[in-house]
């Protein structure tokens, strides 16, 4: 269901566009490369000089290495456009940081303890945020089982994805439908 006709007539300012993909290597770790990329769709100027229309102010790349266990085994940063260059894109190293946390362990928490501030780039940071769910989607179905289902193989644990949201809660209806198993008792 698309959002609703907006009330008035609009323009096109700003666009952030975040993308992550997953990969599994040859090796059994996976790579999750991500991007952010912001664009003005008006000429800029920055306190570093003008920026033309459609190029952007960012275009960061983050890339971490995870294990099975999505815990990072390498992490590496690099920025393609930035708004003071010579600043900006150095900050790269710093996210190596990331290395030995795990993505469903308080990674947030700890990502902002090491890399918030001045430690890091407001903008990677934020990027690193969307990692775990991203992770999270590529191993499910891959790495991780999310059947339960006649069809399934019967898992001996509850499947990893339930009362992790609204709609998957054991207490609801899509798990009394597509889980039953699992579905909480009254």
């Amino acid at each position: 269901m698309p959002l609703s006709t907006p009330v008035s007539r609009r323009a096109l300012r700003h666009s952030r566009v975040i993308d992550v993909q997953a990969y599994l290597r040859d090796d059994g770790l996976w790579d999750i490369d991500a991007r952010i990329t912001d664009i003005k769709s008006f000429d800029a100027t920055l306190a570093s000089g003008p920026r033309a229309a459609g190029t952007p102010l960012h275009d960061l790349h983050l890339r971490i290495t995870v294990d099975s266990e999505l815990t990072i085994v390498e992490a590496e940063a690099a920025s393609d456009f930035v708004p003071y260059p010579g600043f900006c894109d150095t900050i790269g190293p710093a996210y190596r940081e990331l290395i030995g946390l795990n993505l469903l362990k308080n990674f947030r928490r700890d990502l902002k303890q090491r890399l918030a501030g001045i430690a890091g780039c407001t903008h990677l940071t934020e990027l690193a945020q969307v990692l775990p769910t991203a992770a999270v989607q590529a191993f499910a179905g891959d790495v991780w089982s999310t059947r339960d289902g006649a069809n399934a193989d019967l898992p001996h644990e509850k499947p990893f994805q339930l009362d992790k949201c609204h709609a998957l809660r054991t207490d609801g209806g899509a798990v009394a439908q597509y889980y039953p198993r699992w579905v909480a008792k009254a």
